[in-house]
């Protein structure tokens, strides 16, 4: 087995509630450790060949290498919109104790 890894999804939702609750989901089903939940977010992007600005609520989860690709998979499958902007990433780096937390967290229950 290879040595634990974290990594980071980041995506914006249209408001507090629907964040908490696919966050909610997501740490049930063990894809994510922990969901920070950041409101006041305006999103300024390009649209059907316009610009536009929308107030969100932006979430950051925290995971690991393993489940990151299911991860961003289940998210898409929960979010509100038709067409969400998830990005993830691999972490680096990470202080040890965060490392070790996530992969405790993590490991009590196996991707099928």
């Amino acid at each position: 087995m290879s040595e634990f890894e974290a990594a980071l999804a980041w995506c914006p939702f249209p408001n507090a509630e629907s964040a908490k609750e696919v966050a909610s989901t997501l740490l049930e089903e063990k894809l994510i450790a922990c969901a920070n939940i950041m409101p006041g977010v305006t999103s300024v992007f390009e649209w059907e060949g316009q610009c536009a600005t929308q107030a969100e609520v932006a979430v950051l989860f925290k995971t690991s290498e393993q489940r990151l690709e299911r991860l961003i998979a289940r998210l898409g499958e929960c979010h509100p919109y038709d067409t969400p902007a998830i990005v993830g990433w691999l972490c680096n780096a990470s202080h040890p104790a965060t490392k070790h937390w996530l992969e405790k967290v993590l490991r009590e229950k196996t991707l099928g």
